[in-house]
C-alpha cells in the first residue's frame, strides 16, 4: 500500500517492522530514493546510484538493449536472474520544488508499485548493480563525444562524420549552430576606456571654455586661428573616437563549416567564389609579384571547381600576357605539391624564402626530396619571367608580335579591342597529377579615345560582368597584384560568414586587414597601418561592419548589384515584400505595381531574325527558368533592366540568379562571345553602372564610396581577423613614395567630399547607422585638417622668433589643471586603446607621427587638387605605387627622391628649430624670469620637431650608421653656444673705452 495511507486489513508486516509504529522511520535509508521518484514524474531527470551520487539522466529506456537491468511490477519474476532486476518508481503528480512523497491516488496507474525493502542491496533489485553502471558511463560517454564534434566543429576530422549518422545523436538542429562568433572586449578595459572618452569629453568643454573667455588682445587675429584650430581638431577627434565605441572581435568554426557543407562522399557545398586581381603597368607592378599573387589563389584550400581568378590587365601589356601563360604552366606542378604537403605560404616567393623550420610537421618521407626539386622549378620560373622583362624593355618599331604571327592588339594602349584569353579551366590543362585545376582567365577590357575608361573602378566592373557571364559565382574576392593570399583557408574564413544561415544573408562583404612583407623593422612612415586595421576597423565592426579598403576583400554580388539587404517579411497588403527592391512597386503605390505588371505583360517581345543565345536568355527572363526566381523577373520589366545593367540579355539573366550559376543550356563559344560585349567601351552608356551598380565613380579612391553605397542600403560588413594574416601585400618604404600614395587616398577623399555622395549630406532615411556615418564622414573629411595642423605647427615659431606675438593666455592654477587633465586623459584613453586593440606603443607612436607628416604635406596639396578639379576642372594624373622587388633589404628606404610634397614640412621643421634656438638664446640673454614663459612656447615647437623626427631622417638619407638624433642635436647645440658666444663675447672690454 502507498505509505502514509490507512493500515487494511490483510496487509503483512514488513521484515518485523510494524506500519502504524515504522512506516514513517527509514533509520537511515537515503532520503534521495523518495526525492528520486518525485523527480520521475516530474521529468527532471535525475538518477540516483547505489553509492549516493546523482547523475544526470540523459537515457531513453527504450533505446537500451536486453542487456540492462529489466524492469519489472509486483512479485520477482523467477526467470529472470537476481542481477537482472530493476526498480520500477511509481509516478507522483504535481509540479514544483523536490518534496517528499504524499498520499494519493492515481487510476492511471494499473499495477500496483513493488515495494523495496530499505536494508536490502539495491543489487537485488537490479538497481546500481556493475554491469547497469558500466553500460550507463559507456552510453554517456559516447553521447559526450557526439556532443562535443557538433559543438567544437568536428575537429576529429572527416572520421567522425559518419558517427553523426548515428540514430542514437540527439535530435539537434544543426542550423542552430553558427559558423562564427562575436567576441566582445572584456568589461575589465571597455568599461573603462568608455569612461575615460566621456571624461575627455567633458575636460575638453572646460579646455574650451576658459580658451573663449580669456581672449589675448594683444594678438587677437592669432588667439581666433588657435581658438578656430582647436574647435576643428576636437570635431575630428568626435568623428575618430566614437565609431570606436563598441569594439569586437570574431571568432570562426571551419571545421562547422566543413560538417555542414561537405558530407564525405557528396559533391562539395560550398559556394563558387570569382577571384579579382588588377594590374595596370608590368614596369612598375613586375609580373613575378602577379604571378605569386596567382599562384597563391589557384593553389588555395578550397574546391577547385568553385574557384575562378580573373587577371584584369588594364594596361594591355603581352609581357603579362606571356608572364600569365608561363604562370598557368608552372601552376600545374605547384598546386598539387601545395596541396599534398599542405604547406603555407602558397606563393612560390615567400614560401621558399621563409627563414623558419621548413620541416616542422612534416613527416611524408619524400618532402624533402620535392621541395628541392619544386625549388629548381621554381628557379626556372623566375629566369622565364625575367627574361621576359627583359625583353619588353626595349619595344619594337612595328609593336609585338604574338607567336602565331599578328601583331598584338594591345600596341595602343589607350586604342585596343577587348581580350579574353583562358588559360585553365574545368575542361582544359590538368595538373601533373591529372587533377582539375582553379580557371584562370585573362582580361583586358576595350579602349577607344574620347571615353572615361574609370581607372580602377572601371576595370574592376568590367571584370564583374565577364565573370558573370562566364562563371557567375555568387561572391568575388578582389585583391591587388601585390597581395598574396598568406593563409590557404582565407576563403573558408570569409564564407563562415557569407554561407552562415542565420546572418549571412545581411552580410554585404567581408574586409580583411592588411598584413605588408618587406618593412623595416621600425616601420618609420607607419605602412602597416596597425592603428586603423587593429583598433578602428574593430570598432567600426560593432556598428554595422568595416569599411571597404580596396582590397583583401570577399563581396556578395547581389550587393553589388545595387539591390537593398533583406529585411524581414512583413504582413502582405501594408509594403511591398519584393526583393529587390528596384520593382515599380517599390517607388509607388500597389496601383503602381498592380499597372506596370501588366504593361509587362501586354509588352510584346522583341523579334529577331535568328534565334541566339541572348534571345534564349531574354525569354528565360520572361518566362522564368530554373534557379531564377520568376517573381522578380516579372516585377522588372526587360526596359528597366537594361536600363540598370546594359543591353546584355545573357548578364542580365545572371544578375536575376541569387545563388549564381549560369542559364543551363549555354555554350563556351556564345559565352564568350558575350562576355567581349560586355567589357566594350560604350557598353556602359546610359546605364546605372558606376551610378548604383558595381563599384561607383567618381574618386580615386572608390574603394570608400563602394562600401559606403552598400551601407546606404542597409547591408552590414563583417571584419575578419584570422590567427595567420589572411592576405599579405607590398607597400611603398620610400618617403617619397609613401607621401605619393598618401596624396592619392586623400584626394579621393577630397573628390568624395565635394560629390552628391558626400556622407554628410546623402544617405538619410536609408539603412547607415549614425555612428557608421561619423566614421565615413571622418575618411572623407580629415584632409581639411591639413590646415588647421600647418597654422597651429606654424604659431610657436613665429612666437619664438619675433618674442611679441603670444597667442595664448597667462597661465593660471585653473588652466595649468586643465592643461594637465586634457594631457592625462589623452594617454589614458590611447593606452586603454592599444590594449584591446593589441597594438604596441611603437606602432601607436609611428601613427601619430605620420599624421603630422601626412597632414602637413600629401593632405595639403590633395584639398587644392581637389579644388582646382572641383573650381577650374584641372584633373590630376593617376600614379601607379611601384611594387618593385629590392635589390637589398631595405634599399629603397634610404632612396631620397625630391618632390614638392617634401617642401611643407621642410619648412616647418627649419622655422621651429630656429625658434627653438631664438627662443633660448633669448631667455639667456633676458636672464631668470624670461624661462617661465618660455616653456610653453617651446613645447609645442618641440612637439612639432618631433613629429617631424622621422620626415628629417628620410630626408637625410643613409649617413653610415651616424644615428639622425645625433646630427640633430649637434646642429642645436652648435647654434646655442654659437649665439652664447655672440652674447658674451668674452674678447671685449667689459668696461668700455675711455
Amino acid at each position: 500500500r502507498p505509505q502514509g495511507s490507512q493500515r487494511v486489513d490483510g496487509d503483512d508486516e514488513e521484515d518485523e517492522f510494524d506500519d502504524l509504529d515504522h512506516e514513517f522511520d527509514y533509520d537511515g535509508t537515503p532520503r534521495h530514493l523518495s526525492e528520486a521518484a518525485l523527480a520521475a514524474r516530474l521529468g527532471r531527470g535525475t538518477n540516483y546510484n547505489a553509492s549516493g551520487l546523482n547523475t544526470p539522466a540523459e537515457v531513453d529506456p527504450a533505446a537500451l538493449n536486453s542487456e540492462i537491468p529489466l524492469l519489472t511490477y509486483g512479485q520477482e519474476d523467477d526467470t529472470i536472474s537476481a542481477d537482472k532486476h530493476a526498480l520500477i518508481i511509481p509516478p507522483f503528480m504535481g509540479r514544483g520544488k523536490k518534496i517528499h512523497p504524499v498520499p494519493y491516488t492515481d487510476s492511471s496507474m494499473s499495477l500496483p508499485p513493488r515495494p523495496m525493502d530499505p536494508k536490502k542491496d539495491l543489487a537485488v533489485y537490479g538497481y546500481g548493480t556493475v554491469a547497469w553502471k558500466e553500460r550507463m558511463e559507456d552510453w554517456k560517454k559516447k553521447q559526450n563525444d557526439k556532443l562535443q564534434v557538433v559543438k567544437h566543429g568536428g575537429k576529429g576530422g572527416a572520421n567522425n562524420g559518419d558517427e553523426l549518422d548515428d540514430p542514437d545523436l540527439p535530435k539537434m538542429d544543426e542550423g542552430r549552430q553558427p559558423l562564427s562568433r562575436k567576441m566582445p572586449i572584456a568589461s575589465s578595459r571597455l568599461s573603462p576606456y568608455r569612461l575615460s572618452i566621456l571624461v575627455r569629453l567633458a575636460v575638453v568643454g572646460l579646455f574650451f571654455h576658459y580658451r573663449i573667455t580669456h581672449p589675448v588682445n594683444d594678438a587677437y587675429v592669432l588667439w581666433l586661428l588657435s581658438i578656430i584650430c582647436e574647435i576643428w581638431f576636437a570635431v575630428s577627434w568626435i568623428f575618430d573616437q566614437f565609431p570606436k565605441w563598441c569594439p569586437i572581435r570574431r571568432e570562426t568554426y571551419l571545421d562547422r563549416l566543413s560538417l555542414r557543407y561537405e558530407k564525405e562522399g557528396k559533391p562539395s557545398g560550398l559556394a563558387p567564389v570569382d577571384i579579382f586581381v588588377s594590374t595596370v603597368d608590368p614596369l612598375k607592378e613586375p609580373p613575378l609579384i602577379t604571378a605569386n599573387t596567382v599562384l597563391s589563389i589557384l593553389a588555395c584550400d578550397y574546391p577547385v571547381d568553385k574557384v575562378s581568378c580573373y587577371v584584369s590587365d588594364d594596361g594591355a601589356a603581352m609581357l603579362t600576357f606571356e608572364a600569365l601563360s608561363e604562370t598557368s604552366e608552372f601552376a600545374r606542378k605547384w598546386v598539387p605539391f601545395c596541396k599534398k604537403f599542405n604547406i603555407e605560404t602558397r606563393a612560390p616567393e615567400w614560401y621558399f624564402s621563409l627563414k623558419v623550420d621548413y620541416l616542422k610537421n612534416k613527416v611524408h618521407p619524400s618532402f624533402v626530396r620535392e621541395r628541392r626539386a619544386m625549388k629548381r622549378d621554381y628557379e626556372e620560373f623566375k629566369v622565364r619571367i625575367n627574361g621576359l622583362v627583359a625583353t619588353a624593355q626595349k619595344v619594337p618599331e612595328d609593336g609585338w608580335t604574338m607567336q602565331d604571327g599578328t601583331p598584338w592588339p594591345g600596341n595602343l594602349v589607350r586604342d585596343h579591342p577587348g581580350m579574353i584569353q583562358v588559360f585553365l579551366g574545368n575542361d582544359g590543362v590538368r595538373d601533373i597529377e591529372g587533377n582539375v585545376l582553379p580557371r584562370l582567365i585573362y582580361v583586358s577590357r576595350e579602349k577607344r579615345p574620347g571615353f572615361d575608361h574609370h581607372k580602377k573602378a572601371g576595370a574592376m566592373n568590367a571584370l564583374m560582368r565577364v565573370s558573370a557571364v562566364i562563371s557567375n559565382a555568387p561572391y568575388m574576392l578582389n585583391v591587388d597584384c601585390d597581395h598574396y593570399i598568406n593563409n590557404s583557408k582565407a576563403l573558408r574564413e570569409a564564407m563562415c560568414f557569407m554561407m552562415d544561415p542565420t546572418s549571412g544573408k545581411k552580410i554585404c562583404y567581408v574586409q580583411f586587414p592588411q598584413r605588408f612583407d618587406g618593412i623595416d623593422r621600425h616601420d618609420r612612415y607607419s605602412n602597416r597601418n596597425v592603428v586603423f586595421f587593429d583598433i578602428n576597423m574593430k570598432g567600426l565592426d560593432g556598428i554595422q561592419g568595416p569599411i571597404y579598403v580596396g582590397t583583401g576583400c570577399v563581396f556578395r554580388r547581389q550587393a553589388l548589384y545595387g539591390y537593398d539587404a533583406p529585411k524581414k517579411t512583413k504582413p502582405p497588403g501594408k509594403t511591398c515584400n519584393c526583393w529587390p527592391k528596384w520593382c515599380c512597386c517599390c517607388f509607388g503605390s500597389r496601383k503602381k505595381h498592380k499597372k506596370a505588371k501588366t504593361t509587362k505583360d501586354n509588352k510584346k517581345k522583341p523579334k529577331s531574325k535568328e534565334a541566339s543565345p541572348q534571345i534564349h536568355a531574354l525569354e528565360n527572363i520572361e518566362e522564368g527558368i530554373e534557379g531564377i526566381d520568376s517573381e522578380k523577373a516579372a516585377l522588372m520589366p526587360q526596359i528597366k533592366l537594361e536600363k540598370k545593367f546594359g543591353q546584355s540579355p545573357v548578364f542580365v539573366a545572371s544578375t536575376l540568379l541569387e545563388d549564381g550559376g549560369i542559364p543551363p543550356g549555354a555554350t563556351s563559344a556564345s559565352l564568350l562571345k558575350e562576355a567581349i560585349h560586355v567589357i566594350s567601351c560604350g557598353y556602359e552608356d546610359k546605364t546605372e553602372w558606376g551610378k548604383e551598380i558595381g563599384w561607383i565613380y567618381g574618386s580615386v579612391t572608390e574603394d570608400i564610396l563602394t562600401g559606403f553605397k552598400m551601407h546606404c542600403h542597409g547591408w552590414r560588413s563583417v571584419y575578419c581577423m584570422p590567427d595567420r594574416p589572411a592576405f599579405k601585400g607590398s607597400a611603398p618604404i620610400n618617403l617619397s613614395d609613401r607621401l605619393h600614395q598618401v596624396l592619392r587616398w586623400a584626394l579621393g577623399s577630397v573628390e568624395i567630399f565635394f560629390s552628391r555622395h558626400c556622407p554628410i549630406w546623402y544617405g538619410y532615411g536609408c539603412g547607415l547607422k549614425p555612428l557608421e556615418r561619423f566614421s565615413y564622414i571622418n575618411s572623407v573629411v580629415y584632409p581639411l585638417t591639413s590646415i588647421p595642423l600647418i597654422i597651429y605647427c606654424t604659431l610657436p615659431a613665429v612666437f619664438l622668433l619675433t618674442r611679441k606675438f603670444n597667442w595664448f593666455p597667462e597661465i593660471s592654477n585653473y588652466a595649468s589643471i586643465l592643461f594637465m587633465g586634457l594631457f592625462i586623459m589623452i594617454a589614458v584613453t590611447s593606452v586603454i586603446e592599444m590594449q584591446w586593440g593589441g597594438v604596441s606603443i611603437d606602432d601607436w607612436w609611428r601613427n601619430e607621427q605620420f599624421w603630422v607628416i601626412g597632414g602637413a604635406s600629401s593632405h595639403l596639396f590633395a584639398l587644392f587638387q581637389g579644388l582646382l578639379k572641383v573650381l577650374a576642372g584641372v584633373n590630376t594624373s593617376f600614379t601607379v605605387t611601384s611594387k618593385a622587388a629590392d635589390d637589398g633589404e631595405f634599399s629603397e628606404l634610404y632612396l631620397f627622391k625630391w618632390t614638392s610634397l617634401l617642401i611643407p614640412p621642410m619648412t616647418l621643421l627649419i622655422l621651429n628649430i630656429i625658434g627653438v634656438v631664438v627662443g633660448v638664446s633669448d631667455a639667456i640673454n633676458n636672464g631668470y624670469d624670461s624661462w617661465g614663459p618660455l616653456f610653453g612656447r617651446l613645447f609645442f615647437a618641440l612637439w612639432v620637431i618631433v613629429h617631424l623626427y622621422p620626415f628629417l631622417k628620410g630626408c637625410m638619407g643613409r649617413q653610415n650608421n651616424v644615428p639622425t638624433i645625433i646630427i640633430v642635436w649637434s646642429i642645436l647645440l652648435a647654434s646655442i653656444c654659437s649665439l652664447l658666444w655672440v652674447r658674451l663675447n668674452p674678447f671685449t672690454a667689459k668696461g668700455g673705452l675711455s
